[in-house]
């Protein structure tokens, strides 16, 4: 079923937002669908899974502080992302699990605005995943078959085609970041894809980073759980086929502005090589129109679960 959280009259701007919910349904944070409709729009502004949304993107409570989203004992989700509208704000939320949540309750904190500034951005999220992305490679990670890997054309990543996307828009905004998870499939680390973004339509990236730690401003892979205002990797098991990461990255310092697009991407492995199931949900402001988010996959395909693709950690099943 579908339940509406608010309908508020504007002007006015939402400051914050707390949900919590008790129900038996297995992932039912990546069941619950939420929906942003802003001034009497057609299409949402935002729809994600709602664990996605507030930054557990594998379906499991993690605890953990930032500047723009938290996860507070045991099951309490906030935002603080504010999000102004000149006419109507509208937040539904829809049940696509087999089972009724019979205890659901929320919070919206939001005030009244004589009028909002010429040329307001809006509150956009959508989300994204490929479960499993494509990857070229599918030997083992040592020895000949790499050696020859590291041969191929492939391992030059020079154009970004196969990249996975984080945020696709058209118009005048800013990207202000993203929440990012990864089930492996394979056995060592995605984390040596790098960041990729285009601005405008520009041919070549504007930025291009150096691998999916250092975006998530660690180093040298992963070894511990952080939490900073700005950054996080807020859950992390290790580096075999199974293994689970979630991660959040606020432009809040840098800010990343467009005025025509904007094609944000990152690498699954070093020139995408790996065939991880990835899952994300990018944030930002935009005046709108704004283009059509991406179709949201059933609930059936956002649940995660090891996938067979062959590869490192995968032998037995290439056989």
């Amino acid at each position: 079923g579908k339940l509406t959280l608010i309908e508020a009259a504007g002007p006015g701007e939402i400051r914050h937002i707390w949900i919590t919910m008790a129900t038996g349904e297995a992932y039912h944070l990546k069941k619950v669908v939420l929906r942003m409709y802003l001034d009497q729009e057609k299409t949402p502004s935002v729809e994600a899974p709602i664990g996605d949304f507030f930054g557990l993107g594998l379906g499991t409570y993690t605890v953990f502080q930032s500047a723009l989203l938290a996860v507070l004992p045991d099951k309490a989700l906030n935002s603080y992302f504010p999000m102004p509208f000149e006419h109507s704000a509208r937040i539904t939320v829809t049940n696509e699990g087999s089972q009724d949540i019979t205890d659901f309750y929320w919070n919206i904190d939001w005030v009244r605005l004589p009028s909002l500034p010429a040329g307001t951005g809006y509150f956009h999220a959508q989300y994204r995943q490929c479960t499993p992305c494509d990857g070229w490679y599918h030997g083992n990670f040592y020895g000949n078959d790499f050696r020859e890997a590291r041969k191929d054309a492939r391992w030059r990543n020079v154009s970004g085609e196969h990249n996975y996307t984080l945020l696709e828009a058209r118009g005048d905004g800013q990207w202000v970041g993203v929440t990012f998870s990864v089930f492996q499939n394979q056995w060592g680390g995605w984390n040596e894809g790098d960041e990729m973004i285009w601005i405008d339509g520009e041919a070549q990236p504007r930025i291009h980073g150096t691998g999916g730690e250092d975006y998530f401003n660690g180093a040298w892979g992963f070894s511990s759980l952080y939490a900073t205002p700005l950054v996080g990797l807020t859950e992390f098991h290790g580096w075999e086929p199974g293994s689970r990461f979630s991660h959040y990255r606020w432009h809040l310092e840098a800010p990343v502005r467009f005025h025509e697009s904007i094609r944000a991407t990152i690498e699954d492995g070093h020139a995408n090589l790996r065939s991880d199931n990835l899952y994300s949900v990018a944030y930002w402001y935009q005046t709108e129109p704004h283009a059509p988010l991406p179709q949201l996959p059933p609930a059936s395909e956002r649940i995660p679960k090891f996938r067979s693709v062959g590869g490192p950690g995968q032998d037995a099943a290439m056989k």
